[in-house]
């Protein structure tokens, strides 16, 4: 069984609970997520089940889209609900709707964004989470005043594509949020409510879109339990996965060489070659200067066979990933 299965994971479960479940109802050990939502978190969790575990990567660091939750008034230690207030609740008025799309011109576009103490980055090559639960149960039986602030990952390079105030409720805000892969909205939430001078926590999330996948090609968990046969028949087929990629039909000969991981030229391929691809060798493929592509290699069947992307000899392609 191979292919991608997208579901619509409820409030409650980690993205770990989910692959364990669903191992069960296909009956499949090889399943992986392609990118964690934490448990109050909601929405779309795409997952590679038995080949497609090889290219979850490329799943994995596609853009997202959330519709997010964010109160006002106190900040806490993980950033969400679930956390512990970090000092004294804000007590003076809130901010106005100007205020608040004003304090939001800052997360919009390129930036630098430092990942939440409870998060699965590294510090020091340990998980940044592990450290904050261990300094805060010494900081608890040491500091009678409370945990001190645990240590932070450092900043990464984050992108909103669009950053939309979606409406106000008293003390919390709806936000739309297109995004790069690896943003936290968590920290969205942190960061804003410290540069409105309010505190903030996140309380709602719920991922509506991740690459190409939506709400629309989610199968709810609750379904997918109680019914096997139709989480199996949801199951997008390799051939059909990654379709923002080019794909290049390969002669039998091509796929002879791409499973034995050899370079690829122009006559390994039948059709669906760039428009470049008979063009002098500096021009196929690889450009100097040019960003790197990558292709989908299908073989005479319609079957994926695997990706590949420009290799070191300018003209040709090298398999980065072979499934056959």
């Amino acid at each position: 069984m191979d292919g991608l299965l997208v579901i619509d994971k409820p409030v409650g479960p980690t993205s770990h609970d989910v692959v364990a479940r669903l191992r069960g109802v296909l009956g499949e050990r090889r399943i992986g997520h392609t990118g964690t939502l934490d448990p109050i978190a909601s929405g779309v969790l795409p997952l590679v089940v038995g080949r497609a575990t090889r290219l979850a990567r490329f799943l994995s660091a596609s853009d997202k889209t959330y519709e997010a939750a964010i109160r006002f008034g106190v900040a806490t230690d993980t950033y969400d609900a679930e956390g512990t207030p970090l000092g004294a609740r804000h007590e003076g008025a809130l901010p106005s709707r100007d205020e608040i799309e004003r304090g939001l011109d800052a997360f919009r576009g390129s930036f630098l964004q430092r990942p939440p103490a409870y998060s699965a980055k590294k510090i020091g090559g340990r998980r940044s989470y592990k450290l904050a639960q261990a300094r805060q149960r010494a900081s608890a039986r040491d500091l009678p005043e409370g945990p001190a602030p645990p240590a932070l990952p450092a900043p990464v390079s984050v992108t909103v594509h669009r950053l939309e105030l979606l409406g106000i409720d008293h003390d919390c805000v709806t936000l739309r949020v297109d995004c790069s892969a690896g943003f936290y909205v968590r920290s969205l939430a942190y960061d804003l409510g410290d540069r409105l001078g309010t505190g903030a926590h996140l309380v709602a999330l719920r991922r509506t879109r991740s690459g190409d996948l939506t709400l629309a090609d989610a199968v709810a968990l609750a379904s997918a339990e109680r019914d096997p046969d139709m989480a199996a028949a949801a199951l997008v087929p390799l051939a059909r996965m990654l379709p923002a990629l080019t794909p290049l039909m390969l002669t039998d000969e091509g796929v002879r060489r791409a499973g034995h991981g050899q370079d690829l030229g122009p006559s390994d391929f039948t059709a669906g070659l760039p428009a470049d691809a008979r063009a002098p060798a500096q021009q196929v493929f690889r450009l100097p200067g040019a960003p790197q592509r990558c292709f989908r290699l299908i073989d005479p069947r319609g079957h994926l066979v695997g990706l590949a992307s420009p290799a070191k000899t300018i003209g040709l392609l090298h398999p980065s990933v072979v499934l056959v």
